[in-house]
C-alpha cells in the first residue's frame, strides 16, 4: 500500500515533458504496425479533450488496401496534373490528407483526395516512404451525405465536371431527393439543377420537381 502511494505521488510530481519522454520512448520500442496503431490511439485520446471539433484535429494513418475511392467522384485529373502532383508530394510530402468515410466493414471511402490516395497507391517511391499508410481526415456523416460531401469539396475547387454532375443529379433525383434537398445538400442553386436536369435528356430527372409559379415563391420557401 505504502508502495502503491509512492508511486502514484511520483506519478503526479511527473511533468508534461516526462510524460511526453516517456510516451515517445514507449512508442519508439514498438513494430511499425504497433507504432503506427499506438500512434492513431494518442491522437484520437488527445482530439477527445481538444477545444476544437473539427475532423482536421485527428488525422489517422490508415493501411493503403482499406481505403477505397468512391464511384461518384467526377473529379478528373489529367495524366500531366497527375505527374504534378506526384512531384508536389514527392518533394513536399502530403501536405493534405484524404477524407474519407468509415465503412461498416472497417474499411474508408474517399470523400475528397481520390488523386493524393492514387499517388499513395499506385508510385512506388511515395508508397515506400510512407510504407503502405495514408494520412486519413475521417467525416462523421450519415451515409446519405457521403455524394454531397463529394460534390461540396469538388466545387470549392472548381474541379466538377458538368457531364458527371448532372448523371449524379439524376441520379439523386431517381433516389427521390427533391429539388430542395439537392440544392441544399449539394450546393447548387435551383437554375444549376434544372439545367444539369435538362442535360441528360431523361425526364426521370423532373420525377421529383415542384414547379414554381415564381422565383419569390422558391425563394420564399427554400431560403426563408
Amino acid at each position: 500500500m505504502e508502495q502503491l502511494s509512492f508511486d502514484m505521488k511520483i506519478n503526479n510530481e511527473l511533468k508534461l515533458e516526462d510524460i511526453l519522454n516517456l510516451l515517445k520512448e514507449k512508442v519508439n520500442s514498438m513494430e511499425l504496425d504497433e507504432k503506427v496503431e499506438a500512434i492513431n490511439s494518442i491522437k484520437e485520446a488527445l482530439t477527445e479533450v481538444s477545444p476544437f471539433e473539427e475532423p482536421v484535429d485527428c488525422v489517422r494513418w490508415i493501411k493503403a488496401d482499406k481505403v477505397k475511392a468512391n464511384e461518384y467522384n467526377p473529379n478528373k485529373v489529367a495524366s500531366t496534373e497527375m505527374k504534378l502532383l506526384h512531384t508536389s508530394i514527392k518533394l513536399d510530402g502530403y501536405t493534405q490528407p484524404i477524407v474519407a468515410y468509415k465503412l461498416e466493414n472497417g474499411e474508408y471511402e474517399v470523400v475528397d483526395g481520390f488523386h493524393r490516395n492514387r499517388i499513395g497507391k499506385e508510385y512506388k517511391d511515395i508508397n515506400k516512404r510512407i510504407h503502405g499508410y495514408l494520412p486519413i481526415v475521417v467525416l462523421d456523416k450519415p451515409l446519405d451525405e457521403r455524394i454531397g460531401s463529394t460534390i461540396r469539396h469538388n466545387r470549392a475547387r472548381g474541379t466538377h465536371q458538368i457531364r458527371s454532375m448532372s448523371e449524379i443529379v439524376l441520379d439523386l433525383a431517381k433516389a427521390g431527393w427533391t429539388d430542395e434537398e439537392i440544392c441544399k445538400k449539394i450546393g447548387m442553386e435551383l437554375d444549376e439543377v434544372i439545367k444539369l436536369k435538362q442535360i441528360t435528356g431523361l425526364k426521370e430527372a423532373f420525377q421529383n420537381h415542384e414547379f414554381s409559379k415564381s422565383w419569390e415563391e422558391f425563394e420564399s420557401k427554400y431560403y426563408d
